[in-house]
């Protein structure tokens, strides 16, 4: 590799196009803006979920890229709101996060999340969507 010449990182080319279509956005700022509105999530929530700093949160919100393993977050992030979505209006996923379920002992769903127990979450979303007793 010639002298002074970086070599980068650069996402998967799955990641590279990022979902903004899907949630009507064209940069990063639209989407965390979108994540607020549709889904009642204020920044807090969006940090918690991705497991970023509020400082790289509020630098997205500014327009800033996330890098490729903040992009992958998201990316987890918006599925996980995706299939929330499917089962509850989405106005409610902000409040949903937030309230103790007896689903997970008693945690929240956000504190099931931060202890890195997310397939919890997917366990229920598939046992509520294909009429499976839990």
């Amino acid at each position: 590799m010639p002298v002074g010449i970086k070599k980068t990182k650069t996402a998967h080319p799955a990641l590279n196009i990022f979902r903004f279509n899907h949630r009507g956005a064209k940069n990063y700022a639209d989407l965390l803006q979108h994540y607020r509105s549709e889904f009642k999530m204020p920044q807090p929530i969006v940090v918690r979920l991705t497991g970023f700093s509020p400082r790289a949160v509020a630098k997205w919100s500014q327009g800033v890229p996330p890098s490729p393993k903040q992009e992958k977050a998201l990316v987890e992030m918006d599925r996980l709101l995706d299939g929330l979505a499917r089962v509850m209006q989405p106005a409610e996923v902000g409040r949903w996060l937030k309230a103790p379920n007896p689903a997970f002992d008693g945690s929240t769903p956000l504190q099931t999340v931060e202890r890195g127990e997310i397939d919890r979450i997917w366990h229920m979303l598939y046992d509520l969507e294909s009429g499976q007793p839990g």
